[in-house]
């Protein structure tokens, strides 16, 4: 599944008749089965845009296409075809069993029962999921609640998966679980997915592309090989910091 994003702005209203540009006329495509990094720094609008990619807030001007579809004229075809898992906000019932959501889920979004199967198969054996999927998400590890998620989002085989933070605070081994998960997921079912992270390591492992912005602004849209290439180095973390510098001098 393709995504478009042509010149999308949110401008936020603040006091006293202030306002400040959050996303400033950004525009990008995303072809179908491409896993690509979205990243800046803290305030850079990351989640803005995501948030209005994944139709959670509307952009004051510009749009947000996937697969032809919009968000005003076809919201549920839309929803029905995307997973979106934030680090920071989970999807899943606090005090009920994970098992119970994802039934739920099947419910919800009514998965055939083969289709049901197989993905819980594929959830136990790569994510380890029967280790905790009779617990509630409030006893469980950040890792164990990461993994759960993921199968939250992945329980009706959506085309495109948002992934905000999938990694944050999680320990060595869960990373790598979590990792090999996500690129199964993209090799078998040509998944397009959109990574938010602050953890390169999650960017060289799984990226084929990266998009950086930052103040609201977009600075790079390309392969990772030609960004390590316009800087003449193969460290990411300090093509970063060199970038994420250069845009703090302009703003001095």
């Amino acid at each position: 599944m393709s995504l478009e994003v042509n010149n999308l702005t949110k401008i936020y209203k603040l006091k006293k008749r202030m306002t400040k540009t959050a996303v400033d006329g950004i525009s990008f495509s995303i072809p179908t089965g491409e896993i690509v990094g979205f990243i800046g720094p803290n305030g850079a609008g990351k989640s803005t845009t995501i948030k209005m990619m994944t139709g959670i807030l509307a952009p004051d001007r510009g749009s947000v296409s996937i697969d032809g579809l919009n968000f005003k004229k076809n919201r549920k075809q839309i929803m029905m075809k995307t997973g979106v898992v934030f680090g920071q906000k989970s999807v899943l019932c606090w005090d009920i069993p994970v098992l119970d959501t994802l039934k739920l889920f099947k419910d919800m979004y009514r998965i055939p029962d083969e289709t049901y199967k197989r993905n819980m198969e594929m959830f136990s054996d790569i994510l380890g999921i029967d280790e905790f999927i009779n617990q509630p998400p409030r006893l469980l590890s950040l890792g164990q609640r990461m993994k759960a998620d993921l199968a939250a989002s992945l329980i009706y085989d959506p085309d495109i998966l948002f992934l905000d933070e999938p990694t944050i605070g999680i320990d060595v081994l869960s990373k790598e679980r979590i990792r090999n998960f996500i690129k199964k997921i993209n090799e078998e079912r040509h998944t397009t997915i959109i990574l938010t992270t602050h953890d390169v390591s999650d960017i060289e492992t799984l990226c084929e592309k990266i998009i950086i912005i930052d103040k609201g602004i977009l600075i790079y849209n390309g392969t990772l090989p030609d960004l390590k290439d316009r800087y003449q180095t193969t460290d990411l973390e300090e093509i970063i910091k060199k970038i994420y510098i250069a845009g703090e001098r302009k703003d001095a």
